[in-house]
């Protein structure tokens, strides 16, 4: 990769709904390197689009130094990885809270750090994957939106300390959208998974692209992505 013409672009999370999509959306144009837990689906992924794995457990900060030691190039990178439980803050234990903001906060963190040198050479751009969450907490929401609402900071933060060295920041705001997290969210709501309802992968992935390769001049700091009226009015904006 350190040769190539193209942008090398990091996705974490790549075996998720949206993640999947986005370097299915790549492919071709990018190099890419995409971390997942899953090896096997990690290793099927990139034989699919030609990514390069990036095995790590983004629980495991102080694994990720010697994990990236073997990179070259790196010119974006899109953090997407997340989780959430549900539950009344009355209900959840620490221990969500704890795995929810190591997974969402901590981790996205910690690998901006080890990679920004990188991204600064190539005077790159990251992107956060937030939510809606991210923008309003509803009730049982309250350790994601938490999450959620720390990622934004750090994306605000980012962007400001970066802008002298080039570096672009953005945070992308997803509605709901049809994967597999999805399913597990409305089942924790009791409610029915209906796909149609919500904003496809695709979307996401193909607004991830409009961002990474829009022209120089342009900052795009907050990129909200909503699906139809129906699905507002039946789930709410999160």
């Amino acid at each position: 990769m350190t040769d190539s013409p193209k942008p090398v672009t990091l996705i974490t999370g790549a075996t998720g709904g949206i993640g999947a999509a986005l370097a299915r959306e790549l492919a071709g144009t990018h190099d890419l390197i995409l971390q997942g837990r899953d090896r096997a689906r990690l290793s099927a992924l990139c034989a699919e689009v030609g990514g390069m794995p990036l095995p790590l457990d983004l629980t495991r900060p102080d694994t990720f130094e010697a994990a990236l030691s073997g990179l070259g190039r790196v010119t974006n990178v899109v953090q997407n990885a997340g989780v959430a439980d549900l539950g009344a803050v009355a209900d959840q234990p620490p221990e969500v809270w704890t795995h929810t903001l190591a997974v969402n906060v901590v981790a996205p963190a910690a690998l901006t750090r080890l990679l920004l040198p990188r991204v600064r050479a190539e005077q790159g751009t990251v992107v956060f994957v937030n939510s809606g969450a991210g923008l309003r907490a509803n009730p049982g929401w309250a350790s994601y939106a938490a999450s959620k609402f720390a990622l934004r900071a750090l994306a605000d933060a980012l962007r400001e300390e970066e802008a002298p060295h080039g570096v672009r920041v953005t945070s992308v705001y997803p509605g709901r959208t049809a994967t597999p997290m999805q399913a597990k969210v409305r089942a924790q709501e009791g409610g029915a998974y209906d796909p149609e309802v919500y904003v496809s992968p695709e979307t996401v992935a193909a607004t991830v692209r409009f961002v990474l390769e829009a022209p120089r001049d342009a900052t795009l700091p907050d990129v909200s992505v909503r699906s139809g009226p129906r699905q507002e009015a039946e789930h709410g904006k999160l």
